[in-house]
């Protein structure tokens, strides 16, 4: 009886625990012991107290609902992750002086954090550009025969150079290099003949010398007379094929720090000056050279690159790692015609930028300066020896103060301005892992670093009992639970394996009619022992759950991003779905102008989905029938053509306007898929331009050289206009009254004309008509009645 009524007992608690918390991931994970139960969530607690709670799964649950059940707060098992400042130094303001070589741009350095597993904590990074900060540059010239004209150019770059460098910086260093290509078929021309001239028979430039792989001429030095010395000594040289071996020029200057002389405490860029491509990994076993490149410093007593002919082209991860790993910055200065591909480069290559160079590099020094400052207007968070297991999300907060969710750099910096990064992190590794890594800025010396150990175990672990009498003295008691020696189990251990009867086979069953254990284990003493499978795991109460049953994603279950527990997908941090295959992070949607799809669509998935009609591209940059787009390409014009508006004064130009721009005299507008847009200048001119997509995906924006402005009128031309204008109205309204006038005299004299006629037609006509007579009286003489008169009177 004491049996059955403990069994009661249990099925009432359970159900009780189960009604008071809710239905809960704690609960649902059938977590045995305290470590199984802090795996299953963050939230999840374990109660260790001995009496109280008496039932396995009601053990793991949420921290309020074990109290609710009467587990004091001293016996909950739920430790926190917490983070440790452990060295941070305030952050510098200027870069040169007698504190050069302590200057500090991230704050902090050291941390510490102690994680639960799967639990969520952050840190805050700061990093400052600061001011005056030292520059080391090193500049690497293709001597192809190609760049004859731009070797020509550069002779007196040096003091030009250091001259533009020295109003951004005090503490300037220049050094120099070299390179062609692998001197070796099919590479270059390797007969007898060409051997000491390769343009042996060239009538255009009939001497040069020997091709090589890499050659470095000058180290980093502040004397910049003698680059100049150094340019004034080379001579081109000649190679077989269109590339060039410029790559394994740039490792070379990358890895061999001594030779070079980059500085520690220095801010590095590398300018790599070509007019055709490159040779990329691979391309060497054209020349039987199978080994790849083991991204070492190979320079001889010569200072040439001595493994030219022995290892392959280096590849664009290991470039990319080398210029990450030695702080430094690239930048691609190329023609015209390859601007693309170095481009494309770029994104795969952290810290590099890329530049048109004229054809004959008469632009390098502006170039170098446009470059740089485009490189410090901008920071980016890069994460060195992140653990597999530990999932990263970021945060920018640049100069505006609003924070952007997903963000790993800021743009639009100016030199001294400060920004901040929140670091979220998650993580699951295995028990008693202890790891590290690096956050760090590109292109910076100064790094954070970051150790990491894990909470994994319980401090009720510590206070086990063997042979407990709680166990029937055949089990371990841990945490309020037994663990039973070998061929005994139960909650007490008190029943042996292969043990049956029908009293335990209603504790085996999830509801009345159902199969024992779900038809996937054995009832044993009330409680089922799961069958094992090929698959995976099966368990639960009744062997209900297992971890392979979930929706897969290309035959990977989860998309392995997630965890199946007992028929769903429990997402990775930054993943959702059914099958956790849609990531959650947003970085690769956000366009160059800082939004999210460019402001033209939502970022599912990881892939911009463009709402907008008529937007397309990676972030729907490209509209041009949308309402804004003559106007997001206006300011485009206005910097790049007559460096006006709004982008001219914050050196962002160069980074949003990256279209192609074409100049003409007349603008035309025949083509059906350009679309014409027009705005009216600060001078009340009117500047037109079309704007099309070219099938390579290049925008292209076609616009007049100058606007058109229309000549001022001449006051006495307006005046003679206006005078002649109401000169002309007045002869116009008299021509139009005497029109009238005529007119109406005509239709009068028609109408006498007719009423004469009918007065001849009666006289002639009616015999009631007599002619009328016409009298005349007699004169009279009134001379005499006149004298009668006067004589009577006298």
């Amino acid at each position: 009886m004491g049996q059955q009524n403990c069994y009661l007992l249990f099925i009432i608690l359970f159900i009780i625990g189960t009604f008071s918390s809710g239905l809960n991931v704690c609960m649902s994970g059938s977590a045995t012991s305290c470590e199984e139960c802090l795996l299953i969530h963050p939230s999840c607690a374990w109660c260790a107290q001995e009496v109280g709670v008496r039932t396995l799964m009601s053990r793991c649950d949420l921290s309020q609902n074990l109290q609710k059940r009467g587990c004091e707060a001293y016996n909950i098992e739920n430790p926190r992750s917490t983070t440790r400042v452990v060295k941070s130094e305030p952050l510098s303001s200027k870069g040169s002086g007698p504190t050069q070589y302590d200057v500090i741009q991230i704050m902090p350095q050291k941390i510490s954090l102690s994680l639960r597993p799967s639990d969520q904590t952050s840190f805050k990074v700061q990093v400052r550009q600061v001011e005056d900060y030292p520059v080391d540059l090193y500049y690497l010239m293709d001597l192809s025969l190609s760049m004859k004209d731009d070797l020509d150019s550069i002779r007196n770059l040096g003091t030009k150079l250091a001259d533009e460098m020295r109003k951004l910086t005090s503490n300037f260093r220049l050094g120099f290099g070299s390179f062609v290509d692998k001197n070796m078929s099919p590479f270059s021309y390797t007969a007898p003949k060409y051997q000491d001239n390769p343009c042996n028979g060239y009538k255009l430039f009939p001497n040069c010398v020997p091709s090589f792989g890499f050659r470095h001429l000058l180290s980093l030095t502040d004397k910049v007379d003698r680059f100049n010395e150094e340019v004034q000594k080379q001579m081109v040289s000649r190679n077989r094929d269109a590339p060039e071996g410029g790559f394994d020029a740039i490792l070379q200057a990358a890895v061999c720090k001594e030779r070079i002389g980059w500085r520690k405490e220095a801010f590095h860029l590398l300018v790599f000056a070509t007019d055709d491509v490159p040779h990329l990994a691979l391309d060497g076993k054209l020349g039987g050279l199978v080994q790849p490149h083991d991204g070492k410093c190979h320079m001889n007593e010569k200072n040439e690159y001595s493994g030219s002919t022995e290892m392959d082209y280096p590849s664009l991860a290991l470039l990319g790692e080398k210029l990450a790993e030695n702080n430094i910055y690239l930048i691609f200065a190329v023609t015209k015609r390859h601007y693309v591909i170095y481009k494309n480069f770029t994104t795969l290559i952290p810290g590099t930028t890329v530049e048109i160079l004229d054809a004959d590099s008469k632009n390098i020094i502006q170039l170098i300066v446009n470059a740089y400052n485009n490189i410090r207007s901008k920071v980016e968070l890069t994460v060195w020896d992140q653990p597999e297991d530990l999932s990263l999300t970021f945060t920018a907060t640049c100069q505006d103060g609003q924070p952007l969710p997903g963000l790993r750099k800021c743009a639009d910096l100016k030199i001294g301005d400060t920004v901040s990064f929140n670091v979220e992190l998650i993580g699951c590794p295995p028990p008693g892992t202890r790891q590290s890594f690096t956050v760090k800025p590109v292109g910076f010396k100064d790094r954070l670093e970051v150790s990491v150990d894990y909470r994994c175990d319980c401090g009720c672990t510590h206070r086990a009992r063997a042979n407990s009498s709680r166990c029937s003295s055949r089990g371990q008691y841990v945490c309020g639970t037994c663990r039973c020696d070998t061929g005994h189990l139960g909650a007490r251990c008190e029943c042996h394996e292969g043990e049956a009867g029908a009293v335990y086979q209603g504790a085996c069953r999830e509801a009345e009619g159902k199969q024992i254990c779900s038809g996937r284990g054995e009832c044993s003493c009330n409680q089922c022992l799961c069958y094992e499978s090929e698959f995976g795991k099966i368990y639960g109460t009744f062997c209900e759950c297992d971890d392979f049953s979930c929706a897969r994603h290309k035959g990977v279950l989860c998309s392995g991003h997630g965890e199946c527990h007992c028929g769903e997908c429990k997402c990775h941090a930054g993943y959702i779905g059914d099958n956790c295959n849609c990531s959650t992070e947003t970085l690769s949607c956000v366009s160059d102008d800082g939004q999210i799809c460019s402001g033209r669509g939502n970022c599912a998935c990881g892939r911009c989905q463009c709402t907008e009609p008529g937007a397309f591209g990676d972030t729907c940059e490209k509209c041009p029938t949308c309402p804004d787009a003559c106007g997001t390409k206006r300011e485009c014009i206005e910097c790049r053509l007559f460096n006006s508006g709004r982008l001219a004064d914050n050196q962002t130009c160069q980074r949003l306007c990256k279209d192609e721009i074409i100049t003409v005299e007349t603008l035309k507008t025949e083509d059906p898929n350009a679309v014409l847009c027009l705005y009216k200048t600060e001078n009340e001119c009117v500047m037109k331009f079309t704007y099309s997509e070219h099938a390579s995906g290049m925008s292209v924006l076609t616009a007049l050289k100058e606007p058109e402005c229309g000549a001022a009128p001449d006051a006495m031309t307006v005046l003679l206009a206006v005078v002649g204008s109401i000169l002309l109205v007045g002869i116009v309204l008299l021509a139009i009254w005497k029109l009238v006038i005529t007119v109406h005299d005509r239709r009068e004299f028609a109408r006498f004309q007719s009423a004469r006629s009918r007065a001849r037609y009666e006289m002639a006509c009616n015999p009631l008509y007599k002619q009328p007579i016409t009298s005349h009286p007699v004169e009279t003489d009134f001379s005499m009645y006149s004298k009668s008169y006067n004589g009577a009177t006298h």
